[in-house]
């Protein structure tokens, strides 16, 4: 798996990019085909006062390329809803996938099949 990590108005410090990766083992704790990630952490300044920390997660998977955005006052908090997302859309993946490989209607062994 290739990790990217880049940062826009934002300095990636080893402590930023050591939770990434952490968080990124639940990934691939339930998907192991991932190729490629790349990773945004950004700070999008509005006003003086109200900060906003943006997350963005680019997977590419075999067949199938998943994009995620997260935002939070809190850098940290913003890479928990981003995982938490990318979660549900992998587990979807991964469900979708192996729904096609299903037992044939003709080896289907339902009532008709038990009382001829």
């Amino acid at each position: 798996m290739n990790l990217k990590i880049s940062g826009h108005h934002l300095e990636v410090t080893p402590a930023l990019r050591e939770y990434v990766q952490n968080k990124l083992e639940r990934i691939k704790r339930h998907f192991d085909n991932v190729i490629d990630v790349t990773v945004i952490l950004a700070v999008d300044s509005l006003t003086e006062k109200e900060k906003r920390q943006r997350a963005e997660i680019h997977l590419h998977l075999r067949g199938k390329d998943l994009h995620v955005t997260s935002e939070a006052q809190d850098m940290y908090a913003a890479i928990d809803l981003l995982m938490d997302k990318l979660d549900r859309q992998v587990l979807r993946h991964k469900d979708k996938i192996q729904d096609h490989q299903h037992e044939g209607i003709k080896r289907f062994e339902g009532p008709a099949a038990e009382a001829a």
